[in-house]
């Protein structure tokens, strides 16, 4: 899939931190809950974390990314 539409997310706070599934398909969010907070990307879309504190989704459709 070739992704021409990025939207970066930040996550600013102390301890917070973000992590993507195997297969991009899933991001894992430490928010200070006692739990992970667990957001499944819709289809042709992808999630990728750089950082611990920056995550991206990609995609062909701008509509699903954005």
């Amino acid at each position: 899939m070739e992704a021409k539409f990025f939207r970066f997310l930040k996550i600013v706070g102390v301890g917070f931190k973000a992590r993507a599934g195997a297969e991009g398909r899933v991001l894992y969010l430490k928010l200070g809950y006692s739990h992970e907070v667990e957001l499944t990307a819709p289809l042709a879309v992808r999630v990728l974390c750089l950082k611990n504190n920056v995550g991206c989704c990609t995609g062909i459709d701008k509509d699903r990314v954005h």
